[in-house]
């Protein structure tokens, strides 16, 4: 197999035991057992577990990034852009449920790589957000446009979680619930 595609395997398949059984009790040996191949080629791919968990932040971190994006591009102005945003960051949730659980349990990463890069991630989504409303709305004030994006990642996030009490809701209603809360004031900051 090729080394990118075995790669690929082994994160995925990290990602399925570190959300089954948390970060601490995970072992490199039910991960390589699961994948198929020696803890030593695992080591050789990630040098250690938080290695390999940091990979797979990484690549739920792209894939985030990649979907959101993608979500926005032709939105026909800031409202519909926050709404198609944020249903693609709700539908990752529902969709990627194992990812979301190693930033979910973050509190366990405290101090570690891991924790620096899940962090990495909100200010990718900060920055994100950020730059797509300062292209709708009144971007003089940065720090307002900052604050505001700060807000939406940590709102988001908040009902993120809140909805793993409620399996079925959708990623739609989630989305609605999201644009009623938040429109109201971020639509102000384009008369100011």
């Amino acid at each position: 197999m090729p080394r990118a595609q075995r790669e690929r395997q082994m994160i995925e398949v990290a990602e399925v035991v570190f959300a089954e059984r948390g970060y601490a009790a995970a072992s490199m040996d039910e991960i390589a057992e699961r994948v198929g191949v020696s803890k030593p080629m695992l080591y050789e791919y990630f040098r250690s577990k938080e290695g390999l968990l940091l990979a797979c932040i990484r690549e739920a971190r792209a894939e985030l990034r990649h979907v959101t994006e993608q979500a926005v591009v032709g939105a026909a102005g800031a409202e519909d852009a926050m709404r198609a945003g944020l249903h693609a960051f709700f539908r990752f949730i529902r969709d990627r449920r194992q990812a979301w659980s190693l930033v979910r349990h973050e509190i366990t990463l405290v101090g570690t790589s891991a924790a620096e890069e899940i962090e990495a991630t909100r200010q990718q989504q900060t920055d994100l957000i950020a730059t797509l409303m300062s292209g709708y709305f009144d971007d003089s004030d940065t720090v307002r446009v900052e604050a505001a994006a700060e807000f939406v990642v940590g709102g988001c996030e908040r009902l993120a979680i809140w909805c793993e009490r409620y399996e079925d809701l959708s990623p739609e209603t989630v989305t609605e619930y999201a644009m009623d809360l938040l429109w109201g004031g971020l639509q102000r900051l384009t008369s100011r």
